[in-house]
């Protein structure tokens, strides 16, 4: 093989491996990016699959404007670990199937999701994993009972049914 060819080799492999890494450069550059959305559909699931559960207490639903004009629901919870209280939200928007935030009630006990070693990372809802407690009584409360006078026990309140 003569310096010529050799020379003629070198530079072929040059330009290989500047086209393979330019190519490799442009594939990280153009590559599709994850929403938040898909993002927090991720955390969700690993929060689902890995994370340990502790008890928490609802403390409220609230709704907020975003900065894009959505309604943004959030879930407003609080749960202590090793000592420490912790009070995060959960934003439940895109969760409407899942959970119905009319129905969640401020001041019921629920269970948390929380990652170990970054206990702030936590959830109460995902697609397929609930932390709301459903046995618990819902007590409707009666704005105006009738008040009937019965002949054994005084007074009886009247629930109009």
């Amino acid at each position: 093989m003569s310096l010529e060819n050799s020379k003629l080799l070198e530079i072929a492999a040059g330009a290989a491996v500047v086209a393979g890494v330019a190519a490799f450069g442009a594939w990280l550059f153009f590559k599709k990016q994850p929403t938040a959305d898909e993002l927090e559909l991720a955390r969700r699931a690993f929060l689902t699959q890995s994370g340990r559960i502790v008890d928490g207490t609802l403390l409220d639903v609230q709704q907020v404007s975003g900065e894009d004009g959505r309604i943004i629901t959030l879930l407003i919870y609080e749960y202590r670990i090793g000592g420490v209280d912790y009070e995060c939200s959960q934003d439940i928007s895109q969760m409407q199937g899942t959970v119905n935030a009319e129905l969640v009630r401020a001041g019921y006990p629920c269970s948390v999701r929380y990652q170990p070693g970054n206990a702030q990372n936590s959830i109460v809802v995902a697609e397929t994993w609930s932390g709301l407690r459903s046995n618990i009584p819902f007590i409707v409360p009666n704005d105006s009972p009738e008040i009937e006078e019965s002949d054994n026990q005084g007074l009886q309140v009247n629930h109009g049914q």
